[in-house]
């Protein structure tokens, strides 16, 4: 089978590698579509960031290179031989966060926050391949309403889910999204869907401000055009100068940083989504001003809502995909394109291989 395996930034290459079998409680899954994360863009351009190199990642046992990849679908192939939740010939959505099942936060239920916290295609074999193979836990069969190239799209929704559920937001509350990338994006529907009375995007791209306002955003806000000041007296406009209840970082920049705190009203909540090193901020408003600021990583026990409200057509994840492009063309046509053209959001994979889904 045919593999992207990341050996250096920069260095990504398409292979051919034996196909795997899985063992007793895996699956072996036929990938339809796999979408290009912006992790998967830093580890390309200037990783290891997560890739284990050394030691191995102590729930996958691997290290690089390995096939990148973490928002995938497709068919299953083969089950190992204890599993009973599948079939072949099964269309499923990939969870790809690892679970050592046995930490305190495995057995609590948060296996977003597992000891040996990981993903498939970052900390071991994804879905720029051929084939993958994954724990059965990953897996979500898809209800006949949803397509598989929705099902490659629910990785990067139940991000925003779960931030938003973090957020405690009610339906009465306004909140601003600063950073329009797809998470950011996908937030904006999600916080529109669950019915904020306003939802602020703010970014520096009028394309991706376009495709907020075609998402649900209720204002947005072209951070090049205004100072600092300017932008806050602005998102505070929204609901009557107080400013927000609620605010996303989704860019992980200093900058969207202190945006969103300047934006919140007293007694507000930032979240945290983006992903950054140290970051400043005044602690003093902080306190006075009684701000909470919460974090948001991964997901847990998202899958089946968003299954069932994109089967009911609440919710398209494919929204914010621009271009689907094919396995061998994923270098040029998909990483280098995303680095260099910021009007693109989403960009599928497609192994294009699907006739050799089903073990003989």
């Amino acid at each position: 089978m045919r593999a992207l395996r990341w050996y250096v930034p920069r260095d990504v290459r398409l292979q051919e590698v034996e196909t795997p079998r899985p063992g007793p409680m895996d699956v072996r899954v036929a990938i339809a579509y796999c979408g290009i994360c912006g992790s998967d863009l830093h580890e390309y351009a200037d990783g290891p960031h997560a890739i284990p190199v050394t030691p191995p990642h102590p729930v996958s046992g691997r290290v690089a290179p390995l096939a990148l990849g973490h928002e995938f679908s497709g068919t299953v192939g083969e089950v190992g031989s204890a599993v009973r939740s599948l079939k072949v010939g099964d269309r499923v959505a990939v969870e790809p966060e690892y679970r050592c099942q046995a930490c305190a936060y495995c057995r609590g239920g948060a296996y977003n926050l597992c000891a040996s916290m990981g993903f498939a295609g970052l900390m071991g074999d994804g879905g720029m391949a051929d084939f993958a193979v994954v724990p059965a836990y990953m897996l979500h069969r898809l209800p006949n309403g949803v397509s598989l190239q929705q099902a490659a799209v629910l990785e990067p929704a139940a991000v925003a889910l779960h931030a938003l559920r973090r957020s405690s937001l009610r339906p009465d509350q306004a909140c601003a999204v600063f950073g329009l990338g797809p998470i950011g994006l996908l937030l904006v529907a999600s916080a529109r869907f669950h019915g904020a009375a306003h939802v602020v995007a703010v970014d520096v791209s009028p394309g991706r401000l376009m495709a907020a306002r075609r998402l649900g955003a209720t204002h947005v806000f072209d951070a090049r055009e205004m100072d600092a000041q300017a932008l806050q007296a602005a998102v505070a406009g929204v609901s009557d100068g107080l400013g927000m209840d609620i605010s996303f970082e989704a860019a992980g920049l200093q900058g969207t940083f202190e945006a969103c705190l300047r934006a919140l009203r007293k007694g507000g909540r930032m979240v945290m989504v983006g992903l950054m090193g140290e970051a400043r901020f005044d602690a003093l408003r902080a306190v006075n001003d009684e701000l909470t600021l919460t974090t948001s990583v991964g997901y847990r026990d998202a899958y089946a809502d968003l299954l069932r409200m994109v089967e009911e057509g609440q919710s398209d994840p494919t929204a914010i995909v621009t271009r689907i492009v094919r396995l061998e063309d994923a270098i040029a046509e998909g990483f280098e394109v995303l680095l260099n053209d910021k009007q693109q959001l989403k960009v599928l994979v497609e192994p294009s291989q699907m006739e050799a889904a089903i073990a003989p």
